[in-house]
């Protein structure tokens, strides 16, 4: 995936038109129509055989004939025609092309290749990408470039849209037109075969012109450089994705359209999320978040203010506002007073702010300016409605010019709402104009605001610092995949509670006790052994007791309600299903269940983002999408936190407040130790707890269900994200005889990684920043300690305290660029520890991992004061070079 070709795609200096014509409504026409248009200012050549010239500008007969190597190519033919047109192109040198015909992968050359294979493959040979095929194109308005079968040009701006639907392209084009917003880039994906949006992400996260980013998404193919892309340039700016596909027969619609995979709507939620993506569910939220984007700058708080000329609507939006969870502005005495001079007599006196229904523009400008100058609301929302009493436009010209002028117009946000139609639509053009952020309801303003909110909590999110668990709750991989080794040797596919429990324990996660009788006789010993009640269950293979409940009898008491329960439940499956194959009777403890709350965790494999862990009520039905909170492995404690939250807040677990109830910690553990489980053993296709018994601080596992691959999986593919590598831990020595541990950076360190860093001397933190600096802020530490494993890579070393803690003595850390091509490291070690071979331990790790990545050049800089970095580096076989301009050390180890 090359980052570099983007470049000539973005900022293309000529364009040939494959195709192009004159005559009306054909695809040639109309592209050319635009590109002259828009106002490109590159040269335009038109290729057709067909045409001495095309709407005034000279054709060129064939490719061949191009009077120089076009940057762009617009391939308007019909399908049959790309394959040898792209090879054509791409021998000539032309690196990208836009294809905008359908059905490419439907139809086949003579030798029984698609149209779309044989595409790909003379486009891969020479290195050519592709947008599409069958893409409506792209719009570029700050290059004046319009290469797009659009009815329309955009308008200069600066949010990038990019779409897989060419319908949602034109409507939303129509909508931000009417509006006056304006795009940085307009993208067309089309079936996105080559240029997707993980590659798109990447480019416009790093783009200046961009302040936001939009995607309409049918379905994801690159699950882990998608999440891996969104996730770096979430952290930068806001994306908002709207997602097709939320039911069944729109997914399956979703995939007709695209030809993509289909996966799970709730296990999409939840990778936008953790990707720290705002998701909208219809094009009406779509252009509500546009509109706020458009116009805002980030949100410092999120208490909102609300002033209106009308009871009804304000009480709207607030109930808008506090049912999506969000804060109502409190007033203070201050801001009551100077309120109060202003207002009649009768005004309520809180928030929501009714300023009368006769306000002029002078009454609501100065409300609004009051609101403005204090420290009360970190938002405002100004509401109309059409009045007799006071001119709309004159109201909306009055807050423009006070807004405009106000020294904190960039600290408050202001929306605005105008209700109504004849009378309102100018007033929402004026604020349009003045870059104010309108719309046509109360509620479609606060849900444009919690959008706003739900961001920034996002990012929060992304910044916490994760608790650990606590030492005492084992992690043994090897005992777990030994046992799961052993099962399928044996031929099993799906373990049941009494053969998972050494699974299970291997990660501190506790089952019932449950034993395998081969008769009622052995069931009553079993029984009277363990202790009453027991309930008791036929072990076979063809049934899934959960939904069984002839194959399950409760609560039973004595022994002779064993024998009669064994005798009966048996000839019960064996009455449903004659062809059942009874292998024996699970007698199993009964856990008491007074006062303890019963819930239900689940591992799915999604087939787009692989495992997705669920968490709901205990319960036969089960529908994730409805009924389960879902987040995707891995998970560390505070993800895990989030996850009941989420489970809490949308009900779909919701807390009984028993006695001996849910315990956010004990929930937390548990479900971080399934994500390690999950994670760990590639053998496990599902998993199933159903019930699980929260009893405060003591969290059982009462059935279990395990179902195993047929065969072996891809285990460094399966995760939509990466996990921890540890297999990158390393034990080392350094000269003193001090042991060290070796090991990639996790979230948990940012505490002993903050310790660290404020333990370097001013002149070690002078060499390693390139100057002074101040400390590091916790966000500056998140974004340092909580790495994508995929794309970036940072190791520590760490060491025991005299505490017995592990404090952290050294850190070398590398960013890969999208094309895997360059890696740029820095290194510090702690001022006490330096001289004992850190540092060589350090970079040799650092360049063993990149050689092993297939990374080609990892390269360094450092100040001319720093030479014993210089000479490491030298000695370990880095070119060492002198900038004299710019007083630095270039260091560069070509590893390919």
């Amino acid at each position: 995936m090359s980052q570099r070709t983007l470049h000539t795609l973005f900022k293309p200096k000529s364009i040939a038109i494959i195709g192009a014509s004159n005559t009306d409504k054909r695809a040639g026409n109309v592209v050319m129509k635009n590109l002259i248009a828009g106002g490109f200012s590159g040269p335009i050549m038109p290729v057709t055989p067909k045409y001495e010239a095309v709407l005034g500008v000279l054709a060129y007969p064939n490719i061949e004939a191009l009077p120089l190597k076009p940057d762009l190519a617009i391939i308007c033919t019909a399908a049959f025609r790309v394959p040898a047109l792209v090879e054509t192109l791409s021998q000539f040198g032309c690196k990208v092309a836009i294809i905008m015909a359908s059905g490419m992968a439907n139809h086949f050359n003579d030798e029984g290749m698609s149209f779309l294979e044989e595409t790909q493959m003379n486009a891969k040979r020479y290195g050519m990408r592709i947008l599409g095929p069958n893409s409506l194109g792209m719009m570029l308005p700050n290059l004046g470039l319009n290469a797009s079968l659009a009815h329309a040009s955009a308008q200069p701006g600066k949010i990038a849209f990019v779409s897989q639907s060419a319908a949602i392209c034109t409507t939303v084009l129509d909508w931000a037109n009417n509006k006056g917003i304006g795009f940085s880039s307009f993208i067309s994906l089309g079936d996105a075969n080559d240029i997707d949006f993980d590659e798109l992400l990447d480019y416009l996260g790093r783009d200046s012109r961009t302040d936001a980013i939009m995607l309409y998404v049918d379905s994801i193919n690159e699950k882990r450089h998608f999440l891996s892309a969104a996730r770096a340039a979430s952290r930068n700016k806001p994306i908002l994705v709207i997602k097709s596909g939320r039911s069944l027969e729109g997914t399956t619609a979703a995939k007709l359209h695209t030809g993509g995979v289909t996966g799970n709507d709730a296990v999409y939620e939840a990778a936008f999320r953790r990707a720290g993506m705002l998701r909208v569910n219809d094009l009406i939220e779509l252009f509500a978040a546009v509109e706020t984007l458009a116009h805002s700058s980030p949100l410092l708080g999120e208490r909102l203010a609300i002033v209106t000329n009308g009871g009804g609507p304000a009480v709207l939006a607030l109930d808008q506002l506090m049912l999506g969870g969000g804060k109502s502005a409190q007033l203070d005495n201050n801001t009551l007073t100077q309120l109060n001079e202003l207002l009649p007599s009768t005004w309520s006196g809180q928030n929501p702010i009714d300023i009368g229904g006769d306000a002029d523009a002078s009454r609501y400008t100065r409300a609004v300016e009051i609101m403005m100058d204090s420290d009360a609301a970190d938002a405002i929302l100004v509401l109309h409605s059409p009045s007799a009493l006071g001119d709309s436009v004159e109201i909306a010209e009055a807050l423009a010019e006070m807004i405009a002028k106000h020294p904190k117009r960039n600290k408050v946000n202001v929306l605005t709402n105008w209700s109504g139609e004849d009378s309102a639509y100018p007033a929402r053009k004026r604020f349009n104009r003045a870059g104010i952020p309108t719309y046509r309801t109360p509620e479609g303003a606060v849900g444009a605001f919690m959008h706003m909110v739900e961001y920034r909590r996002n990012q929060k999110l992304l910044q916490e610092v994760p608790q650990s668990i606590p030492d005492n709750i084992p992690t043994n991989a090897e005992q777990a995949r030994e046992r799961l080794t052993m099962a399928l040797n044996q031929g099993k596919r799906i373990l049941e509670t009494h053969e998972s429990k050494e699974i299970l324990s291997a990660y501190g996660l506790n089952t019932i006790d449950t034993y395998v009788a081969n008769t009622p006789a052995e069931a009553v010993t079993v029984a009277n052994k363990i202790g009453y009640p027991v309930a008791v269950k036929v072990q076979s293979p063809d049934i899934h007791h959960k939904s069984d409940v002839h194959g399950v009898m409760l609560n039973l008491t004595c022994e002779e309600e064993v024998i009669q329960a064994a005798s009966a439940i048996s000839s019960r499956v064996l009455l449903s299903n004659p062809d059942a194959k009874l292998e024996g009777l699970i007698v199993q403890k009964m856990a008491l269940t007074a006062g303890a709350q019963e819930i239900r965790v689940a591992v799915i494999n999604d087939p787009v983002f692989g495992p997705a862990i669920l968490l709901g009520e205990g319960g036969s039905e089960w529908e994730p999408t409805k009924d389960a909170a879902v987040a995707l492995p891995p998970l560390n404690m505070t993800l895990a936190r989030y996850m009941v939250i989420q489970a809490l807040k949308t009900q779909k677990l919701r807390d009984r407040h028993l006695p001996l109830g849910l315990d956010m910690n004990a929930l937390c553990v548990m479900l971080t130790q399934i994500s390690h489980l999950i994670i760990d053993c590639p053998e496990i296709a599902s998993l199933d707890l159903n019930p699980v018994l929260c009893a405060g601080e003591h969290v059982t596992l009462l059935d279990v269900n395990i179902q195993l691959h047929d065969t072996p999986v891809d285990n460094a593919s399966r995760l939509a994200i990466s996990p921890y590598p540890k297999e990158l831990e390393q034990a080392a020595t350094l000269k003193n005889g001090r042991d060290v541990m070796l090991r990639p950076i996790l979230p948990e360190d940012e505490p002993k990684h903050l310790a660290f860093d404020n333990s370097l001397s001013d002149e070690d933190r002078y060499k390693r920043y390139f100057g002074v600096r101040s400390k590091m802020t916790h966000e500056e530490m998140a974004v340092l300690t909580q790495i994508d494993y995929a794309r970036e890579m940072a190791f520590i070393a760490t060491a025991k305290g005299d505490d017995g803690e592990d404090i952290t003595l050294g850190a070398i850390r590398a960013s890969i660029d999208p094309d895997n091509t360059e890696a740029e490291f820095a290194m510090a070690v702690r001022s006490d520890h330096q001289g004992q071979g850190l540092g060589k331990l350090l970079l040799e790790k650092l360049i063993a991992y990149y050689k092993d990545n297939d990374t080609q050049l990892l390269t360094g800089f450092t100040m001319f004061e720093n030479r014993n970095m210089a000479n490491l580096a030298k000695r370990l076989g880095f070119t060492v070079t002198f900038d004299m301009e710019e007083h630095l050390i270039k260091m560069d180890m070509q590893l390919k």
